[in-house]
């Protein structure tokens, strides 16, 4: 099987902001922790970061017949961006919406995610582990 990893607008700072929301490890360093978890489990994981809305939308619309599953930390385009949901609810590939922070504990401006019911699910708040449990979703 073979996976994409979506992360969203600001995710890119991830390990160098609010260590004590996202942790002290960066994007990268994430990722490849999860390119070696998939790959001991015989599938394959690209991965895309992009600040820019219309990037992450066409990414997500390339990704028909290409890609087996894709997890989404979409960042605060989450609770609006209705352009990204209409992304996701155009292509038939799955999509596992995660989110480092458990959302519901923070500002009730995030409480709500515009993309959860195009979503096959949504895993929140195990902080790193919430993009490994994601990817396993899709193989269990």
């Amino acid at each position: 099987m073979k996976f994409l990893v979506l992360n969203g607008v600001n995710l890119n700072l991830t390990g160098r902001r609010e260590k004590s929301v996202y942790g002290g490890e960066t994007l990268e360093e994430i990722n490849r922790e999860l390119e070696a978890f998939v790959r001991e489990h015989g599938h394959e994981v690209e991965f895309f970061q992009s600040n820019y809305e219309g990037a992450l939308c066409d990414r997500i619309q390339a990704a028909q017949g290409v890609y087996d599953g894709i997890v989404l930390n979409a960042g605060a385009f989450t609770h609006y961006s209705y352009a990204l949901r209409d992304a996701i609810a155009a292509i038939t590939v799955p999509v596992v919406e995660v989110h480092i922070s458990n959302v519901h504990a923070r500002e009730s401006f995030r409480e709500r995610s515009v993309l959860t019911e195009v979503c096959r699910g949504e895993i929140l708040g195990f902080g790193k582990h919430s993009y490994r449990l994601a990817l396993e979703s899709f193989w269990l």
